[in-house]
Parts: C-alpha cells; structure tokens; sequence
C-alpha cells in the first residue's frame, strides 16, 4: 500500500483534508451526486443500500501470491473489525446447473472452480465471470467471515472482516466445506489448522 496517515495538528472546527475524513468526505459527495441523479424517493431507500454496501464500502485489494495457496486477495489498506471487505460476484445457478458445470470444468482441465453456496437451491459460479474475491484462500483461523445479504429481492455474498486487517494482510474465511469421505487437504499452516478444508 502506497497511502501513509500523516499525523498534523488542526483546529478542531476546521474542516480535515488530509486522511481518512477527506476520503469519507469525498464517499458522502459522491453518494450524494449519485442520489440526485436517481431522484425518485421510491428507489432511493434500495438503491442508497446497495450503494452504500456493494459499492462505496468495499475495500482496496489486490491479488498477489500467497504463502496458503497459490495466489490470494491481499488488503491494500488497513480494515477495521466488522467491515465489509468485498462482494463474491459471479453467475447465480441452480443445483443442478452448479453440478453440471463442476463436472464440465473438471472435464476440461479447470484445476479450480469458484462455487459458492448462497442457500440449498442458489450457488454463485465465479469460475468465469467472478471477481478478485474469487481468489480468497480458506484459513482455519480466518480474519474474515461470509454473510448473505439480500438487496433488491436478490441475495449476495459479501465478505466481512472478523477482526482488525493490516495493509498486504491476506484476506482469508473458512470455506466450511460439508464433511465427505475424500479429504481436501488444508494448507493454512496456522497452529489451530484443522489438517481438512472438509
């Protein structure tokens, strides 16, 4: 991460243009241009929570190697405990088309797919058409957790901090993956690994 805080003295009623409060200011300006420019009292209430949410909340990452596993998303500034990180964005399946496709990719030599379970009949596929969050690594002792949400009458996985992330901290959650008789070994090497991502 290139950004440093600088420590300087002001007077309490100025206006800060320097750190943290001139980025939230700059975030309020630009959320409020964009509600203007939706007008209608009637989505504003939706469409300020997926602003707010989805976009202006996120945090800057970056996709770099990992010590876990290959590659990994990685914090590009400091995230305090209980924000939200990133969305998992990809296509929304059935069943039935999750396991068709695993079974496809498999087929074609895709090492990894990027299924992730929304509820028992929705599962998001970010194989192809995801995002960076398709590159967090499993962690038995993870700094983030996954939370469905739902806006606008459709859910999303948002990824949310469990505890205070460092700049270049890899962002990792565990993928709690269903017990099955074929173990997945895990290779988080923390001290409370639990040996199976399953």
């Amino acid at each position: 991460n290139d950004t440093h805080w600088v420590h300087h003295t002001r007077h309490p009623d100025a206006p800060d243009t320097q750190g943290p409060n001139r980025v939230l200011s700059e975030r309020r300006s630009e959320q409020r241009r964009l509600l203007s420019a939706i007008g209608s009292a009637a989505v504003m209430d939706s469409d300020l929570l997926k602003l707010n949410q989805l976009k202006f909340r996120k945090k800057r990452l970056r996709f770099g190697r990992s010590r876990i596993h290959e590659w990994g998303l990685f914090a590009m500034e400091p995230i305090a405990a209980d924000e939200m990180v990133i969305e998992y964005v990809g296509q929304n399946v059935r069943q039935v088309v999750a396991d068709m496709r695993e079974k496809r990719y498999a087929q074609q030599g895709i090492g990894s797919s990027y299924l992730f379970r929304v509820d028992h009949d929705t599962i998001i596929d970010a194989t192809k058409c995801g995002n960076l969050a398709r590159f967090i690594n499993h962690c038995c002792t993870p700094n983030c957790y996954a939370k469905v949400i739902t806006i606008e009458a459709q859910k999303k996985i948002v990824i949310y901090s469990k505890q205070p992330i460092g700049v270049n901290e890899e962002i990792t959650y565990d993928y709690k993956f269903p017990i099955e008789e074929t173990k997945i070994p895990c290779l988080c090497r923390t001290d409370a690994c639990r040996g199976t991502l399953n």
